[in-house]
């Protein structure tokens, strides 16, 4: 009777998706996860923001959905402010970090890096009204007050510039809308995410002007933990998918992302 017993109660439990409570569940390794928590800052247009329906979009949101895809991987998507995006990657809160993070050595001792999926470079924007300046070494010689986002490599590039006054700003459109309001001489910014806002918001950017020429050579990556090489194999091997069937320049002319960016060639992406 009892091994009856027994046995229906087994029965019961398969039926009812019962398991074994005496050991706790063990966590997927990365290789085997099959959702990934992706934060990213959509307050840069038009890599990752929010668009009219309350959703986020843009380039790298398009990017890091197909590599998902590729890799048979689920995921969500959370907007965190720049300033939280690396210390919530590290404790574990979010599994990568998409959101034209510049490879940097320095962030490498902390972080690991996807292969790159864009070059872009620092853009220099002033009020159009403002023909004295055209060179960052105008804005030297007369030490101008520029504005850029906290954090980015925009600001690291104006802490070497100690002629120069800078701000920082939580969100490149603030800085550009203190720029337009007088209270800034220009803006230092990600030189793709200036021509979009110059091609697509007409109206807005008719008051100011790209100046100079791109200031520097970045290459942007998807991050990790420096602990994930399995998910990091995973994202690296979709990426190079993408790059080699062109699946990533497609995207970069969908989101007229301009000539001051280009998507790589795989061959200079394994090289990094």
């Amino acid at each position: 009777m009892r091994r009856s017993l027994r046995i229906l109660m087994v029965l019961i439990c398969l039926l009812m998706g019962c398991s074994d409570r005496s050991e706790a569940p063990k966590a997927k390794s990365d290789a085997e996860a099959t959702r990934w928590i992706v934060a990213t800052d959509t307050t840069l247009i038009p890599m990752s923001f929010i668009d009219e329906a309350s959703q986020p979009a843009g380039f790298e949101i398009d990017l890091i959905r197909q590599i998902a895809q590729r890799a048979g991987a689920e995921m969500d998507i959370v907007s965190v402010e720049w300033p939280g995006l690396f210390g919530g990657l590290i404790t574990g809160k979010y599994d990568l970090v998409i959101s034209s993070v510049t490879i940097l050595e320095e962030r490498k001792e902390r972080m690991a890096f996807s292969i790159p999926y864009l070059t872009s470079g620092l853009a220099l924007v002033t009020r159009r009204d403002r023909e004295d300046l055209n060179s960052l070494e105008d804005l030297r010689r007369g030490g101008m007050r520029v504005g850029a986002q906290t954090g980015t490599t925009a600001s690291f590039f104006l802490e070497k510039e100690p002629k120069i006054r800078s701000k920082g700003y939580q969100a490149y459109g603030h800085a550009i809308t203190d720029l337009i309001n007088g209270e800034l001489d220009a803006v230092l910014g990600e030189s793709s995410a200036t021509l979009y806002l110059k091609n697509q918001s007409k109206e807005y950017f008719e008051k100011v002007k790209m100046v100079g020429e791109i200031l520097t050579k970045e290459h942007y990556g998807i991050v990790a933990k420096k602990t994930d090489t399995a998910l990091l194999d995973q994202v690296n091997a979709a990426l190079a998918e993408m790059i080699a069937a062109g699946e990533v320049k497609r995207l970069h002319e969908k989101w007229e992302l301009g000539l001051s960016s280009a998507p790589p060639e795989l061959a200079d992406a394994s090289a990094n």
